[in-house]
């Protein structure tokens, strides 16, 4: 089973991984569907386990929150916070389910509705921002608007506008890194054009020939002086997790 994930979901189910591959000299230019099926297909992992922050800056203030993550298929993922303020926090996503356990009232939650929209633990991510199961190439039309660079690398660009009028970006922009097909950055708009978020990778491991970006940084740019980086340790992909992990019992324990 391969798992398919969008890159804007980098806290809850994680990143993508990222193939190695390289473009020739004379290698033609790619079509935007291409490109576009090719930021697709790179996402792609059985499992993974990791131990990780997120790091929110916002109003001058610093936030370190720490994780334990688990996530399997496109649909299963379980994420424990182990920090004092907020241990024994826990996600649990089933489908396009959300689940929350507060240990304060001891209560699951299932977050739905309008509730999707706020901002996940006070960071730079909604709610929905996590739970989109769908590629983007079932999701959006893409247009590839040319060449730039973006921290120094030759990138294409590409332009995409959803499908449906129920999409929470109606349109997106993102820099595909000719060399190594690294999604280096994205920026997310509202229909009217207004930039809403933006994501920008900032450091690349390789783990058994395959690409991992365990540091990015989500800045929601209605939040003023805001951003979120997400780093990621101790990765272990493509390992059985039990079914255990993903389930109720585990959420409310």
């Amino acid at each position: 089973m391969k798992m398919k994930v969008s890159v804007c979901v980098v806290f809850l189910v994680s990143a993508a991984v990222f193939p190695l591959f390289g473009q020739t000299p004379n290698a033609q230019t790619p079509t935007a569907s291409e490109l576009l099926r090719r930021v697709d297909n790179n996402e792609v992992y059985n499992t993974i386990e990791y131990e990780g922050e997120m790091i929110i800056e916002y109003q001058n203030r610093r936030y370190v929150k720490s994780m334990k993550a688990w996530a399997r298929g496109n649909t299963d993922s379980f994420v424990e916070f182990v920090n004092p303020e907020d241990r024994g926090t826990r996600y649990l996503k089933k489908g396009n389910r959300l689940y929350v356990y507060s240990p304060d009232n001891e209560e699951v939650m299932l977050i739905s509705g309008h509730m999707l929209k706020e901002s996940m633990m006070g960071s730079d991510m909604s709610y929905e921002d996590t739970i989109e199961n769908e590629t983007l190439s079932a999701r959006y039309d893409p247009v590839l608007s040319g060449s730039d660079t973006w921290n120094g690398r030759d990138a294409w660009v590409l332009d995409l506008t959803a499908k449906k009028r129920t999409e929470s970006y109606p349109k997106q922009k993102l820099w595909i890194d000719k060399e190594t097909g690294d999604l280096l950055h994205y920026e997310l708009f509202a229909l009217s054009g207004s930039k809403l978020k933006e994501y920008t990778l900032l450091k690349v491991e390789v783990f058994s020939g395959r690409r991992f970006p365990v540091e990015s940084e989500m800045r929601d740019l209605l939040r003023r002086g805001s951003k979120t980086t997400i780093v990621m340790r101790n990765i272990t992909l493509d390992q059985p997790i039990a079914d255990s992990v993903f389930s109720m019992r585990n959420l409310e324990r």
